[in-house]
């Protein structure tokens, strides 16, 4: 039986770079997206297909910008001939406080957390209709259900449109693609590992689990979203948040 393909967005690091890690462990094989860090997605090419003997394919697209996505989906189907599913996890934070944030911030956020997922839905799935089958995956935020600092006010906007977005995207592509997203909360990646100390403790301590995930952790329910296992499961949000 031929593997399956997956797309994972922003995945050369941080949380993409796991669920794209175990997507391989399952034997998919993977298409690895950046825009900055050749040497780690290069790096990680290497790596999977020794590992778990699956085709690793990398490129480097902007995926906010559709002529670059279309080229990308373009290069995905002449090499594997299809997608089965994709994972939209590309995006960005922009840390400054409330009353410095501007409206070119407000753009690039929104560009890359939420017209992005549908400008990649958009074309992934016109590929996967052909086939009639498909799953997607976004990756939201808690703080797209509940709003929790002012100061990322952008960002938890973008990702509150992310959910809304699964939701029009389950029925836009019914019956043949499950669409769901998952919203994790805290996790330990690079960037959030260089919060202020007495932040970390303060949220730790919120979580009932009193630690932070790992993006194994979060990469294990996405994988689980696009397997048969999880057939019946469509246009649901899925807080993986160890309890906050």
């Amino acid at each position: 039986m031929e593997s399956k393909v997956v797309l994972v967005t922003g995945s050369s690091r941080g949380i993409g770079r796991a669920i794209v890690t175990d997507f391989a462990r399952k034997g998919y094989n993977v298409v690895i997206n950046y825009i900055k860090e050749d040497s780690q997605a290069k790096e990680l090419k290497e790596r999977l297909e020794k590992k778990y003997h699956i085709k690793a394919l990398i490129i480097r697209a902007d995926v906010s910008d559709e002529n670059e996505v279309q080229k990308m989906i373009d290069t995905i189907i002449n090499k594997f001939g299809r997608i089965d599913v994709l994972v939209n996890n590309a995006g960005i934070a922009i840390d400054k406080e409330f009353e410095d944030r501007t409206v070119e911030d407000w753009k690039r956020t929104l560009s890359v957390n939420l017209i992005a997922p549908f400008i990649v839905s958009k074309y992934v799935g016109n590929e996967m209709l052909k086939n009639k089958y498909g799953r997607i995956i976004n990756i939201s935020s808690t703080n797209g259900i509940n709003a929790f600092f002012p100061t990322s006010i952008d960002y938890d906007a973008s990702k509150a449109g992310l959910i809304n977005l699964t939701h029009n995207l389950a029925i836009q592509f019914a019956p043949y693609i499950n669409v769901n997203c998952v919203a994790p909360g805290w996790v330990n990646t690079d960037m959030n590992k260089e919060l202020p100390k007495d932040l970390i403790e303060e949220e730790t301590n919120k979580i009932y689990k009193k630690r932070f995930a790992e993006p194994s952790e979060i990469a294990k329910v996405v994988t689980f979203l696009a397997s048969d296992d999880a057939d019946f499961i469509n246009d649901e949000i899925i807080k993986v948040d160890g309890g906050y």
